[in-house]
């Protein structure tokens, strides 16, 4: 905003500016998303006109006050039209968000169809079997299409099944390594977190899921691992965070086309 605000400046007359902002890009404490967007233009350039989607007040955003100040400025419009709903990231997934957005927003209905809509195109399959979900992935992958271990970067719980996320993970090696590299995504020894395939692509993921969410009676709960034992995550900005990681990495993966759970 601020590179985009600097060059406005030099302009006497007038200009336009397109900005493309998704969601999920305050996936870690302190990271700032689409509200710090909306704040900067209400504080630093009032005078401006705002054409922005209306649909943005969903928790997936993390916009809603930031939003309401927009609606309360003068040259602010709203439209429906400016929402682009769907992510094109992975060609044979168009829906798969919606089918993870339900899924944490515990809509089991909506989940079940948005599902029934993509199983064809993008099975999921959930194992309590690890070795069996690694065998799934590596005798349905094609050619160069790639598969590897992800988790998330909470799951301190799955050393018991040779899966430390405090292992740091080389991108490079993990991304582009053949499929005789013991550093490569292929050969199934090391997982990545959120953190480390954010914005990277894989074909087939085997996504190995800890205690740190999970689901109890009608809702999610959030638990960090400390000490000897885990805890509950009691405050709201901590469980928001945590809602964005399988929201948007690594469940699933930008450019995943199918998922085993494990």
């Amino acid at each position: 905003m601020g590179s985009a605000g600097s060059r406005r400046r030099r302009h006497e007359d007038w200009a336009v500016i397109v900005c493309l902002v998704g969601g999920g890009q305050e996936i870690d404490i302190g990271e700032a998303g689409i509200d710090a967007w909306l704040e900067a233009v209400n504080a630093k350039f009032p005078h401006w006109h705002m054409y922005i989607s209306s649909k943005r007040n969903d928790s997936e955003y993390g916009a809603g006050s930031a939003l309401e100040a927009v609606r309360k400025r003068p040259h602010a419009h709203l439209d429906d039209a400016l929402h682009l709903a769907v992510s094109m990231r992975s060609f044979r997934a168009e829906n798969v968000s919606a089918f993870v957005k339900a899924l944490l927003d515990c809509e089991m209905q909506k989940a079940r169809d948005a599902l029934a809509a993509i199983i064809d195109r993008y099975p999921i399959v959930l194992t309590r079997d690890l070795n069996r979900a690694k065998k799934w992935i590596r005798s349905r992958s094609r050619g160069t299409e790639r598969y590897g271990l992800v988790a998330s970067s909470k799951a301190q719980r799955l050393k018991p099944h040779a899966i430390d996320i405090r292992v740091d993970v080389d991108p490079v090696h993990w991304f582009l390594g053949e499929r005789d590299d013991t550093r490569s995504s292929y050969y199934h020894e090391d997982a990545a977190t959120e953190f480390q395939v954010q914005g990277l692509e894989l074909d087939w993921t085997c996504v190995t899921w800890d205690g740190d969410l999970r689901f109890a009676e009608a809702s999610w709960s959030f638990h960090d691992f400390r000490g000897k034992r885990r805890q509950y995550v009691r405050n709201s900005d901590n469980q928001a965070e945590r809602r964005q990681h399988p929201l948007h990495e690594p469940y699933p993966p930008s450019g995943v086309r199918r998922t085993a759970l494990s």
